[in-house]
């Protein structure tokens, strides 16, 4: 059974959230890109529209927009997600995760774009103090 753990980051209050995603919630998250726009019911947090902004697998490669396929794939760059500052035209060798959701991946970054009838700090506070 596939599971994600979400960090869900909200711009309105300058704050982040993280929950787990397990089930059937998170087999609807599997195919989806960067960018996707995905419904807030997936995550807990129904009324809300959420923007996937990225993620990373369980060895900790992260996923790059533009990179369209599940699996990892060797690339050189110089800049960008996955690349630390180097002397200038420097190209690198990394490794980075595609832009697509799949089974493999542990950690899913969103952020939210439209917001629903409660406040996302209020939603995930009464969950902490439930356990």
């Amino acid at each position: 059974m596939v599971e994600f753990q979400v960090s869900i980051a909200d711009p309105k209050e300058g704050k982040s959230f993280q929950t787990k995603v397990e089930g059937h919630h998170a087999n609807s998250l599997i195919g989806k890109h960067i960018n996707d726009e995905v419904d807030g019911i997936f995550v807990g947090l129904p009324g809300y529209k959420l923007r996937i902004t990225g993620g990373s697998d369980s060895d900790g490669f992260p996923m790059k927009k533009g990179m369209i396929m599940p699996g990892r794939k060797r690339i050189i760059g110089k800049k960008g997600i996955g690349f630390k500052s180097n002397p200038k035209d420097v190209r690198v060798k990394k490794t980075l995760r595609g832009s697509r959701i799949s089974s493999d991946i542990t950690q899913i970054n969103m952020k939210v774009i439209e917001h629903g009838p409660k406040r996302v700090a209020d939603v995930f506070q009464k969950d902490e103090g439930e356990e």
